[in-house]
């Protein structure tokens, strides 16, 4: 199994300093992928700018926003930045995406919130389309430029539903769970690999996991910023993803050791403090 490190680009606090620092190093320790979370509603760092960035100071460190709110943003600029940043990394970028909970998100960008689920279908087939060369709509011409991936830039797809199920075997070349417990996520990819096969695509989808970590004397920072990041959804669910955070060697020797025999190809270990220092401090536990 391998393992990636969020960037803490949704941090209170976080400074681009840091996130050009805490890239370096998490290419320097051997980290499979450098991932985000955000969201359009929250006063976070752009994910796709991020990389961006980052791939001007890393050498062979996967990008992957896990997961980026997708259909909050419009098909055509979301295919043409998906695109700049793959050529700009030389294909070192995976798309994860998911239509996402915060309403908020969709109000702030014009779109609409109810019709989510039909606006991402769309924009997947959009994606593929633009990647091709071809044009999104009559009488326009092509938006992206070309990718150095083979077929465009890969896509994760995110959530729980059998459409998100149908979307991955359609569009994907996998499935990334948000925040799941290990045989949580073990049943739901179970059933993603088995319509994989039933539909008679080659291979095996991947699957990514994550779960969010802080180590040293961090306990107070890393739950703030959780309880920040999750407020929308209620106090009592904020104060449970801020209580699960794995806070010690211990803990995340443990979760690695759960994912990987619960069958996950990536675990992404997302952090919850912006010192660059925890990318070292986590690499001495898990490499």
């Amino acid at each position: 199994m391998d393992i990636g490190i969020g960037v803490p680009n949704s941090i209170p606090g976080a400074t681009g300093a840091q996130l050009i620092e805490w890239a370096r190093r998490a290419d320097d320790a051997g980290f499979s992928s450098l991932a985000s979370i955000g969201a359009v509603s929250y006063p976070s760092y752009e994910e796709l700018t991020v990389f961006a960035a980052a791939g001007a100071v890393t050498e062979r460190i996967r990008f992957t926003p896990n997961v980026m709110i997708a259909p909050a943003r419009s098909n055509a600029e979301l295919a043409k930045q998906a695109a700049t940043v793959d050529q700009l990394t030389n294909g070192r970028l995976t798309l994860g995406l998911g239509v996402g909970w915060r309403a908020a998100d969709y109000q702030l960008t014009g779109r609409s919130f109810d019709d989510r689920g039909a606006l991402f279908d769309a924009q997947l087939a959009d994606l593929h389309k633009a990647w091709a060369g071809e044009a999104l709509s009559d009488d326009t011409r092509r938006v992206a430029p070309p990718t150095v991936q083979e077929g465009g830039v890969p896509m994760l797809i995110g959530g729980t539903t059998d459409a998100a199920i149908r979307r991955v075997v359609e569009f994907g070349v996998g499935w990334t769970a948000g925040g799941m417990p290990p045989d949580a996520v073990e049943q739901f990819a179970n059933r993603v690999r088995a319509a994989w096969a039933d539909a008679g695509r080659d291979g095996t989808p991947s699957i990514t996991a994550l779960a969010y970590f802080a180590l040293g004397d961090t306990t107070e920072e890393s739950r703030q910023a959780l309880l920040d990041y999750y407020a929308p959804r209620g106090a009592d669910t904020a104060e449970m993803i801020a209580g699960s955070a794995l806070r010690s060697p211990e803990a995340i020797t443990g979760a690695i050791g759960a994912f990987a025999d619960a069958g996950i190809d990536e675990l992404i270990l997302d952090p919850t403090v912006s010192d660059p220092a925890q990318v070292d401090m986590l690499a001495d536990v898990v490499f």
